[in-house]
């Protein structure tokens, strides 16, 4: 039986954006991807000073790891992006990249998180996620 998600926004808590409140994963299979960064499959950095060309590579790398575990964007139930000195505006160019490979919903829970830095300092984004398998 593949594994249910249901995706919760209850009334009690501010209408969400593009993520859900609450993910409720039935027992099952899940996979859990390492923060992905902006480096092509030959570990050199791709869009360095461009935070929607290095989003775009960020999304191509989960794509890959979840292809690897058979699975894709839809069983994705909960993601957390670290961005280096996140405004509004960063967020946006984020979330244009992001709707992509989402959709148009159902979202995943999400977190966005503002940092100081990453492993590198190229780098202006990094972004988890954990997805269902069954």
């Amino acid at each position: 039986m593949p594994m249910k998600i249901d995706r919760l926004n209850p009334a009690s808590l501010a209408p969400p954006g593009r993520y859900c409140h609450v993910a409720v994963v039935s027992a099952g299979r899940q996979v859990h991807i390492s923060g992905q960064i902006a480096l092509d499959a030959m570990g050199q950095v791709v869009g360095e000073g461009d935070l929607a060309a290095q989003a775009e590579q960020v999304f191509a790398n989960l794509a890959a790891g979840l292809a690897a575990a058979g699975a894709d964007f839809s069983k994705v139930f909960k993601t957390v992006s670290y961005v280096v000195d996140l405004t509004p505006e960063k967020a946006a160019a984020i979330h244009r990249v992001r709707v992509k490979y989402l959709g148009e919903g159902p979202y995943p829970a999400s977190t966005m998180v503002g940092v100081t830095a990453l492993v590198d300092p190229r780098l202006l984004v990094e972004i988890e996620l954990i997805a269902a398998l069954d």
